[in-house]
């Protein structure tokens, strides 16, 4: 069901309200009962497919460039795509800052402590 939104001019609010169908005669407010919800236009979101992501990484070929040369900074620029800003854990959003910084994670497998992209090349 659609979320729509109003204003009620009676108690000066903004309410969403889920309805199946969208009718031209406006609902009561549901704080004050009022007949005269004015609707608004609201603003949606609509998050990309995996393949328009990974569309866009292709065809930025700085980008492509770096993550085929195994430049931390470019990997950490993929990883930010690719989680379209959801939350990442602390230890996950670390290692990207330090790819930013241009410094390889940590392998645990080795126990390497990472190194820079300068002293790699």
């Amino acid at each position: 069901m659609p979320i729509y939104e109003y204003w009620c001019n009676h108690c000066q609010r903004k309410v969403m309200l889920y309805l199946p169908t969208f009718s031209q005669a406006s609902p009561p407010c549901p704080k004050c009962s009022n007949n005269a919800l004015q609707r608004l236009f609201s603003t949606f979101s609509m998050h990309k497919t995996d393949k328009n992501i990974y569309d866009d990484i292709l065809s930025d070929s700085q980008l492509t460039k770096g993550m085929l040369s195994n430049d931390p900074r470019a990997l950490a620029e993929w990883n930010k795509r690719m989680s379209q800003g959801e939350k990442v854990a602390p230890e996950y959003e670390e290692a990207l800052d330090r790819m930013e910084r241009g410094e390889m994670p940590a392998n645990p497998a080795s126990g390497d402590s990472g190194e820079s992209a300068e002293k790699a090349d």
